[in-house]
C-alpha cells in the first residue's frame, strides 16, 4: 500500500488539472499562434507561467485504484500488476483466466 499522502496528493493534482484545463488549453493556442504577434504570444507564455504547477497534465501519475501502487500500472485496468493478479486468482475479473501450458 502506497503512503496516504502522494494518493492524496496525486487526487489534489487530477482536481487541479481538471480545474485549470479549459484555461490551459486556450493559453497554449495563444501562445502558439504564429498569426499573432510576438508580444501577445509571450504574454500569453507568461500567463501560462503564473498557473499553478501541479495544473499541468504531465505531472500527474498513473496509481492503481486499489493499493495507490505508482510502479507496474496496467491503464487498461487502472491497476497495478499485483492487485491485477490477486484479483484475477480469485475470478473477481471477468474474462481473465490463469494461463497455463
Amino acid at each position: 500500500m502506497a503512503k496516504k499522502s502522494s494518493i492524496e496528493k496525486n487526487k489534489h493534482r487530477a482536481k487541479l488539472v481538471m480545474q485549470y484545463a479549459a484555461r490551459r488549453k486556450k493559453l497554449k493556442a495563444a501562445a502558439e499562434d504564429r498569426a499573432a504577434s510576438a508580444e501577445d504570444r509571450f504574454a500569453a507564455r507568461l500567463k501560462l507561467a503564473e498557473l499553478p504547477r501541479n495544473s499541468a497534465p504531465s505531472r500527474l501519475r498513473n496509481r492503481c485504484e486499489i493499493s495507490g501502487r505508482p510502479r507496474g500500472f496496467i491503464g487498461k485496468m487502472k491497476m497495478s500488476r499485483i492487485a491485477v493478479r490477486e484479483l484475477g486468482a480469485r475470478g473477481l475479473i471477468p474474462g481473465l483466466v490463469k494461463s497455463s501450458w
